[in-house]
């Protein structure tokens, strides 16, 4: 118990929406969105990337599994149907893990808004067209990210790198819409560092 309350505050845990406290619906991102699309794929009702934004596929898996459950299929993820889902299935938090352990690996040394840069430029990835349209892919796509490539994305990630994980999933986009990043004083890529910088955050040049 004393263990579980120690993870609790340092932000380790992941739980679930609030039945009485959340409604989710179409057009919010954040983390309780990608909660909600973990719980439904885990069902059989969601089979697209996990992104964490509500979009059209999200509202059409939340009203089958309204329909499935005789609950009032308007796509919204009300109290109700949170109530629901949450008894039949536990959030596990996976994907919001792994942004965070991709946090900690490639940004552990810098500041808390250069920690959430670096996870926004991974959910600027799922949105852009450009890359695979699910977090995971877009973290594991081979030779993108140096942390997963020699295995320090296999660390613990802190609280901090979970924070950060977080504040990027609600929206929060320090680099203004960037897609790489990279350290000047250790980059050997001329690609990399041809492209126009948009903005520097502690170590690392942000580029679209």
């Amino acid at each position: 118990m004393i263990l579980g309350t120690c993870a609790m505050a340092l932000g380790l845990t992941v739980a679930a929406p609030s039945a009485g406290a959340q409604k989710l619906e179409q057009g919010v991102r954040s983390e309780h969105v990608l909660q909600l699309q973990e719980q439904l794929s885990d069902l059989g009702y969601f089979d697209a990337g996990m992104t964490g934004y509500y979009g059209a596929i999200t509202k059409s898996a939340v009203r089958e599994f309204q329909q499935a459950q005789g609950l009032s299929a308007d796509g919204v993820a009300g109290p109700k149907t949170l109530n629901r889902l949450n008894h039949k299935v536990k959030a596990e938090g996976n994907t919001l893990r792994q942004l965070a352990k991709l946090i900690h690996g490639e940004a552990r040394g810098e500041s808390f808004e250069g920690q959430v840069a670096v996870g926004a430029v991974v959910l600027n990835r799922v949105h852009s067209g450009e890359f695979p349209s699910s977090i995971p892919k877009v973290i594991f796509q081979k030779g993108q990210f140096t942390a997963v490539d020699d295995g320090q994305f296999n660390q613990k990630p802190t609280a901090t790198s979970y924070k950060a994980a977080r504040k990027a999933l609600n929206g929060a986009d320090p680099t203004h819409g960037a897609l790489y990043y990279y350290n000047p004083k250790i980059a050997t890529s001329l690609w990399s560092k041809s492209r126009p910088t948009l903005l520097t955050i502690g170590q690392h040049d942000f580029t679209r």
